[in-house]
């Protein structure tokens, strides 16, 4: 068993007294006595299902080399529900133990960054980056540096802290492209998804000339064959990620929400759900490369038929980790509030990650997912002897 894959160092099961809702907290893995890992809500969310996040966030973080391990927080609740925002609150103040010392949230599926920042400001703690924050020598002068990056303002009137992620699956994409030496404006690409991660991936692949035709959301998909028009569809959101259909012009087709899936298309991107594409859908798949941007949108059973088709599969923990990292990055003062030192960094950092990949699955018939897992097993024994050796993993500035 890799390190990467060990059992979880701890689970909590936590049921809201006001409402009977459940919630989760798995710590797969401590480095420097920290693991970092998102904040989800949905309804049906299972324990199962956080288990298999924070071992993602662990693969992760070793993947891109940060001093800190896999968790991850789930609640079982719809955040649509009018009730959600007061049972994160309970949540976060019932983990409060975890969060004040050891464990770096952030936004994820059902929960915006702003919203957990209220409730890390409403318990004393002032950030979701709490528990690293508190370790810098000058905690104002890091909370500061970190608050001017999240809120730092980017072309098209977002934010930094918001754009980063779907920035990242989108230098993912453009590594692919580099690798496979396929020009930008002849590559197309469907999106399963508009929301954070999909909009923004959707948003900068349209900007680097790539023709995206189909988009997903909960409504259906949107397909033109010329090349949709990203940044007025993302425009039509509203705030649950669904395209206005009354803005979207007539000659776009609207077709059933799968179609995505199946759309004949060079680089397809899962964003929306896990297991969105199963063994039952591989052989609809018509992409050439499927990049994850959701977390585990492929099975297993399907990623191995996939693999049998010649189709490789950019695993999440790769191709989803920039909004991790980014973070990281900003803790630890390698980038700032500058988004173009931002964009520079995760790029070079992307574009460096994937052709080796893909070059093991040309050369061996490695998978992508085999080929990243080395590097992140690689990576844990390094932390693991350094801490053996009384070696300092993190310094926040």
């Amino acid at each position: 068993m890799t390190l990467v894959d060990r059992d979880p160092q701890m689970r909590v099961i936590w049921t809201d007294p006001v409402t009977g809702k459940r919630g989760y907290l798995v710590v797969h893995s401590l480095v420097s006595g920290l693991a970092t890992g998102g904040t989800r809500m949905r309804a049906g969310c299972t324990l199962a299902e956080v288990e298999a996040l924070a071992l993602g966030m662990a693969r992760k973080t070793a993947v891109f080399g940060l001093p800190v391990g896999g968790a991850k927080g789930g609640i079982d609740c719809d955040p649509k529900d009018p009730r959600a925002p007061e049972v994160l609150r309970r949540f976060i103040a019932a983990m409060r133990p975890w969060v004040d010392a050891h464990w770096v949230t952030a936004e994820d599926l059902g929960v915006p960054q702003q919203l957990i920042d209220e409730v890390f400001a409403d318990l004393g703690l002032h950030q979701s980056y709490h528990a690293a924050i508190r370790r810098a020598p000058d905690v104002e002068h890091t909370l500061l540096r970190v608050r001017a990056g999240l809120n730092s303002p980017v072309p098209g009137g977002l934010l930094l802290g918001d754009v980063v992620g779907g920035y990242g699956v989108a230098q993912c994409c453009l590594g692919v492209l580099h690798a496979r030496d396929w020009a930008p404006d002849r590559t197309a690409v469907a999106v399963q998804g508009v929301g954070t991660m999909g909009g923004g991936a959707a948003y900068y692949l349209h900007e680097a000339g790539a023709k995206v035709v189909a988009v997903a959301d909960a409504k259906g998909t949107l397909y033109d064959p010329d090349g949709l028009d990203v940044p007025a569809l993302l425009d039509a959101r509203d705030r649950f990620g669904e395209i206005d259909r009354s803005q979207v012009p007539e000659h776009v087709r609207r077709l059933p929400r799968e179609a995505v899936l199946s759309a004949d298309v060079d680089v397809l991107i899962p964003a929306a759900v896990s297991f969105a594409i199963t063994a039952e859908q591989v052989p609809h798949v018509a992409a050439k490369v499927i990049v994850e941007a959701a977390n585990t949108p492929v099975t297993e059973d399907a990623e191995e038929l996939l693999a049998a088709r010649g189709i490789p599969v950019i695993p999440d923990f790769v191709a989803n980790a920039g909004a991790a990292a980014w973070a990281w990055w900003l803790l630890l003062g390698r980038v700032d509030a500058d988004p173009v030192r931002s964009f520079q960094v995760l790029r070079e950092e992307m574009l460096a990650k994937i052709p080796p990949l893909l070059a093991a699955w040309d050369a061996e018939g490695v998978t992508p997912r085999r080929a990243a897992l080395r590097l992140a097993d690689d990576q844990t024994e390094l932390n693991r002897v350094a801490e053996a050796e009384g070696r300092t993993l993190l310094s926040i500035p």
